[in-house]
């Protein structure tokens, strides 16, 4: 019961206070965006490394100032807490991974992608391997015959916790590079190219 009331509590707090902390973060960081000016209009996949996540709103919302968006984050507790987080930059969510109902949000993203949702997602989320692209965002590119752009997030200054994806957490006064990707079509590429094209695409600016 107090396990309960804990998470309760959490799941009631906890994410307001993250987007508050995002917002208070990107405020007081210069930013710098190596990224092209615009992006089709057609709908598209975003994607980052699990540990670079936390300031991804803002790649996003750089190109689409009203969020018609929605991510697949797990359903564990912690994908609850980030998915309540998000939904205070108007993003949407899709519950599942590659490790839990991956079949049910295969289809469910595959499905907002050809209604021109567009969707967030990490490759190597939510549980690893580190910087290693699952199979998922292959397919519903394909699948639903849309492109992907890869984000990578590197501030000057941050906290990096000791988990395994190495979490980046930006410190105030520094500065947060964006480097954005051109529109990549994933349309006939074979899985083992194509795993290779993203990871090498957001591993270009890797410490």
């Amino acid at each position: 019961m107090l396990k309960n009331f804990s998470r309760k509590l959490a799941l009631l707090l906890l994410p307001f206070i993250g987007s508050l902390l995002i917002k208070l973060l990107y405020k007081t960081n210069k930013k710098v965006f190596h990224a092209p000016k615009s992006l089709s209009n057609e709908n598209f996949i975003m994607a980052c490394w699990h540990g670079e996540l936390l300031m991804i709103p803002y790649a996003y919302l750089r190109y689409r100032k009203t969020p018609r968006v929605k991510l697949i984050i797990s359903d564990h507790f912690d994908g609850t807490l980030i998915a309540k987080t998000l939904s205070y930059f108007g993003f949407g969510t899709i519950r599942g991974s590659s490790r839990r109902n991956a079949a049910r949000a295969l289809l469910q993203a595959i499905k907002a992608l050809k209604e021109g949702f567009d969707l967030g997602i990490t490759p190597d989320g939510p549980k690893g391997p580190r910087h290693e692209v699952a199979d998922g965002i292959i397919v519903m590119a394909q699948k639903a015959e849309v492109k992907i752009t890869l984000v990578e997030i590197k501030p000057s200054r941050y906290w990096q916790l000791n988990s395994w994806d190495k979490f980046v957490i930006p410190k105030p006064f520094g500065t947060i590079t964006y480097y954005i990707s051109e529109l990549i079509d994933m349309k006939g590429l074979e899985l083992e190219e194509a795993r290779a094209v993203i990871k090498e695409g957001l591993l270009k600016h890797e410490n």
